[in-house]
């Protein structure tokens, strides 16, 4: 799929001023200006930094398999809250990092990427609570030269809903709710044994649920119950603009131990 080598920077710049789910936080201080030195007869100074944040859920962010569980008995039991492959809460839980599903245990990804623009299919950026069909992906890729043919076992699928350009211009509405799939195209996922999904928007999955008695159920449903992983916060921009929707998608998540999940510099190569 790499034909001309260009490299797409797909992930959003890490600031303190991004949007953040709830009351996540992103705070970044140099210790001293410079942080240390002079060393030596040269008189070498040096800058570090420290970072106080949810490293894996803040920014563009990516999800690992110990983000998301399901409570299945009673509250408060940690022995039925279950989390990808049966493991519960209280075998994995801890204040220090999970003892199991760790980010650490997720190799690097270089696989096909398929990016479905759904906001070209609707004319204008979808808003908060509509929800991506299967019918809009087979829109998409009808408009696109594309064929569900093409999405293959272990690809990566990708959408696009416009929801995007409010990130540092409206905060607000962007973390308000989002467009996005809902349990129809998880299932389409998951018949096409995909390995991740990703958006231009903070959960991928559309908020609120159509079915109000539901909270996250795509988080669930593909994370928890089929291990397939999720990269949110994604800039498509570069790519749209060049008619680029198929390409290679490379991310290493950082092994940080313990870790539910990952920040980082997401690629696609075309």
């Amino acid at each position: 799929m790499i034909k001309d080598g260009k490299i797409y920077r797909i992930g959003r710049m890490y600031e303190s001023g991004m949007p953040k789910f709830g009351e996540r936080a992103f705070t970044m201080r140099i210790p001293g200006s410079p942080t240390g030195g002079p060393f030596g007869a040269n008189k070498l100074i040096y800058h570090d930094e420290f970072l106080a944040t949810e490293i894996g859920q803040t920014g563009t962010q990516f999800d690992g398999l110990g983000h998301i569980g399901i409570q299945m008995g009673k509250d408060g039991d940690k022995n039925e809250m279950r989390y990808y492959n049966g493991h519960t809460e209280q075998e994995i839980g801890g204040a220090y990092g999970l003892a199991k599903i760790g980010i650490e245990h997720v190799k690097p990804f270089f696989t096909r990427g398929h990016l479905f623009d759904v906001e070209a299919v609707k004319g204008k950026m979808m808003e908060a609570g509509e929800e991506i069909k299967v019918a809009d992906l087979r829109a998409a890729l009808q408009k696109q030269g594309m064929t569900e043919a093409d999405v293959k076992d272990g690809d990566a699928v990708f959408f696009n809903t416009g929801w995007g350009k409010l990130w540092l211009k409206n905060n607000d509405k962007f973390n308000g709710g989002e467009p996005g799939i809902g349990l129809e195209v998880a299932k389409w996922c998951i018949d096409k044994n995909v390995c991740l999904t990703g958006a231009d928007t903070w959960a991928t999955e559309v908020v609120p649920n159509p079915n109000k008695d539901l909270a996250f159920p795509v988080h669930g449903e593909l994370i928890t119950k089929n291990g397939i992983f999720n990269h949110e916060n994604l800039d498509f921009t570069a790519l749209i603009a060049d008619r680029k929707y198929q390409f290679a998608y490379i991310f290493s998540p950082a092994p940080i131990k313990g870790a539910t999940g990952s920040n980082g510099g997401p690629m696609a190569v075309t």
